[in-house]
This record gives structure tokens, sequence and C-alpha cells, in this order.
């Protein structure tokens, strides 16, 4: 590498992806410029030979370096590592299960530069399988600058607040000298819950680009998403954060009814998988969903709750009494 800070960081936290790590690391490969660096947060792998493997792979990837943690963190823990650590003018994402298209990068930030923006997203495609699927960012205005501010409303409809991917964008590092960017500390799921809400609140500009070059793989079995531990309820501080960080917001009512709407999406959704968690935990997640939804007005939770379909009402009503009235 050049005496000059790099253009681009990539931060790539890893944690039981011995299996997947060689395509994300060749990916990378493909991805190479002499102005670009690559962080691998080694997240103190449990069930295979993680950082082992990074330590051979990486050795065919210039500017790279594999961070290992004394202990496991947790996904958000392990971006922040990658993060502290990382000499890049722009900062994006990528989880060891994953991979990207060659050239993705260099379009990445070819974009945030052009438009001088302070973060840039994009689309991405799911990969279930052998199926590909591509999923746009939900925004129809494309490769202009916008306020971050006009993406998250309305209420009852798909917006970028609902769209959190961190992986799917780059990030200028001037977010960072403004208080932002980085996770909530322990988070095991949901973390980019309230990242993305603070980006789009705090941020003064933001663009979407048509780049399709993020290959999320989903279905993965060492994913939390596929474990029914009591790690998949930190989306209740997730969202509780969410609410806490709205409040001192002027515009905090307007928004308030958005993260209501997406926390309810959200233990619905919880409580429509539970047979797939331990019983312990799926006791504790319909307590815990009482709570929540207990805390809400019957105003709150009818805008909420409008038009979210009858299945995912119904498994709320089961929770909370009293929401005969609320319409599906």
């Amino acid at each position: 590498m050049t005496n000059r800070s790099p253009r681009l960081s990539v931060i790539i936290p890893c944690f039981n992806v011995e299996g997947y790590i060689p395509e994300t690391v060749a990916s990378c490969v493909h991805n190479a410029r002499s102005d670009f660096e690559f962080l691998f947060v080694e997240d103190r792998s449990t069930k295979d030979h993680t950082y082992e493997a990074l330590l051979e792979l990486t050795k065919r990837l210039p500017n790279s370096r594999v961070i290992r943690h004394e202990r496991n963190g947790g996904l958000a823990t392990a971006r922040n590592t990658g993060i502290d650590a990382a000499e890049g003018r722009y900062l994006t994402f990528l989880d060891g299960d994953d991979w990207l298209a060659p050239g993705y990068l260099a379009g990445l930030v070819e974009w945030i530069e052009r438009l001088d923006v302070d973060f840039v997203r994009t689309d991405h495609v799911q990969v279930t399988g052998v199926n590909r699927m591509v999923h746009r960012a939900p925004e129809g205005r494309r490769h202009i600058p916008l306020d971050p501010r006009t993406s998250i409303l309305p209420v009852d409809d798909t917006t970028m607040v609902d769209y959190p991917y961190a992986w799917a964008g780059v990030y200028h590092r001037r977010l960072l000298d403004r208080g932002m960017l980085r996770f909530h500390d322990g988070l095991r799921t949901a973390e980019d819950r309230p990242w993305i809400w603070e980006l789009h609140r705090r941020a003064e500009s933001y663009a979407v680009a048509s780049l399709r070059g993020v290959f999320y793989r989903r279905g993965v079995a060492s994913s939390l998403t596929q474990i029914g531990d009591v790690r998949q309820l930190d989306f209740f501080r997730s969202f509780d954060l969410v609410l806490g960080e709205l409040a001192d917001d002027p515009e905090a009512h307007r928004l308030r009814k958005k993260a209501l709407r997406n926390y309810c999406v959200v233990i619905a959704h919880q409580l429509l998988q539970r047979d797939r968690f331990e019983r312990s935990v799926a006791a504790e997640l319909r307590r815990r969903a009482g709570e929540v939804l207990g805390r809400m007005t019957e105003e709150e939770l009818n805008e909420a709750l409008l038009g979210m379909g009858e299945e995912r009402v119904d498994v709320l009503r089961r929770i909370r009494g009293g929401m005969k009235g609320v319409a599906a």
C-alpha cells in the first residue's frame, strides 16, 4: 500500500464461515485495487477454523489484514472493530458468508465521489441455494442527491429504513467524524436497525445507485437468523434504542409512527416463527412482546397495524387484548 490513506476500507466480520470464506475472499481479490484495504474481523469462531483459513486465503489479497477478537462479541462489535481500524475515506461492509461481483467496489466509489453525498445505498442479489433474486432498495429516485429524511415515511409503505442492510452501500468517513456510523456494541441481531435510522435522521445527503453487486446468502445454517436461541430477542433492544433516540427528534411524533410499525412487523414475524425457538425463549418472546404492545396506545396500534395483514394482526391480537377494533 502507498503511504497515502486508502480510498476505500472494506470491513468483513467473520464467525464460523470457513465453508464460505474462500468465495468471499476470492470476490475481494477480483475487486482489489491499490487504494482499497480489506479488514477481516475474526470474531473468535467456535465451530470451525475460520481464523486459520483467513490467514492462508488473504495471502493473495493485497492490502488485507486479519484482526482477531480475544472473545466473541457479535456482529455489531465486530463491525465496530473494523471501523476503528479502517483508514479509508469511504467505508463499506461485507458479511463473511457473502460475496461481491467483480468491479462492484469500484462502482461504489465512483458513485459516492460523483454525487458527493454522505452515503450511497444499492440494490442486492439474494441467494437461496441455487436461486437468485434481485432486491431493489425501496427508493425510486436514483442517482441524484437526496435528503435522507425524505426516505423514512410513509408509515404504511416499505421505505429505506425498512432496508437496513449495512453491506448494501458505501459511507463517507465524515459520518464517523460527526458521531455516526458505529453500531451499538453487543447487539446480536437487528444491529442495523438503530444504525439505519440514525443515518436517515442525522446525515445531510445520500443517494441510491442501481448497483447489484452484493450477493447475500440466505438460509446459512450458522446464521443467527436460522438459530432459535435467546440472541434473537436482541431485536427488542434494537427497536427500544430506535424509539429512545427518536425522543428528541424535531419530527418525533411523525417518525415514531413509522418506528412503531417497524417494531410491530418484526414482533409479528418472530411470533409467527416461534416454533423454531427453544421453549423458554418462546415464552420470553411472548412476555416481552406483550409488554411492548401494552405500552402502545390504541391510536398508535391502529396506525401501526393498518393494512399489515390479517395473519400478523391476529398473532399480535392474541398477545395483547383489546385489539378487536384494529383493522388488518
